[in-house]
């Protein structure tokens, strides 16, 4: 288990890995497969979803579920809307579409999630990372998208940093 909190401690974590992954996994076209997990595949992994497609690029191949799958939250797409990324075609999927298939990554987005994650065949590595769950914000509708707002804004920043320790070990490792 992985968590991205230092760029010291992460950017010596992706060089080791890049190695070990580079011998025990498949070259993927498409990028580097990204699993992002949370309870209800509504809101969090679906903005994380439609951000690191943004974010990574071609770098990574992204997808998202959840351990009890519901509907994608109106809010996060308004959220999203507001940036620029239009995740309003997705749909809440289940994890257990994703079983059995490969994964170079695994990022659960709330505890419930990370506690029920099921296991991925290969040499998957798991990040988790705690954040609040804006669907359960109750008030009115402008505290309710300010709340989705910010956890959107704490996904962002979590994101671009792991795309930026990504892109660093691959960097390093084309040196080598």
């Amino acid at each position: 288990m992985i968590h991205i909190a230092g760029k010291a401690d992460n950017a010596s974590w992706f060089r080791n890995h890049w190695r070990r992954e580079s011998k025990t996994m498949s070259d993927n076209p498409g990028g580097k497969r990204v699993l992002i997990l949370c309870t209800g595949n509504s809101a969090r992994s679906q903005m994380a979803e439609g951000l690191l497609r943004e974010i990574g690029g071609d770098a990574f191949e992204v997808f998202s579920a959840g351990v009890e799958p519901s509907f994608v939250r109106p809010l996060a797409i308004e959220a999203m809307k507001e940036i620029g990324t239009d995740i309003s075609g997705h749909r809440s999927k289940s994890v257990d579409e994703f079983l059995g298939q490969e994964f170079a990554y695994v990022i659960t987005v709330c505890d419930n999630a990370n506690e029920r994650c099921p296991v991925f065949p290969g040499a998957v590595k798991r990040i988790h990372w705690s954040i609040e769950d804006p669907a359960a914000v109750e008030g009115d509708l402008p505290n309710q998208l300010a709340v989705f707002r910010r956890v959107r804004n704490e996904l962002e920043t979590r994101l671009r940093e792991f795309v930026e320790l990504y892109r660093q070990s691959a960097s390093h490792h084309e040196k080598e």
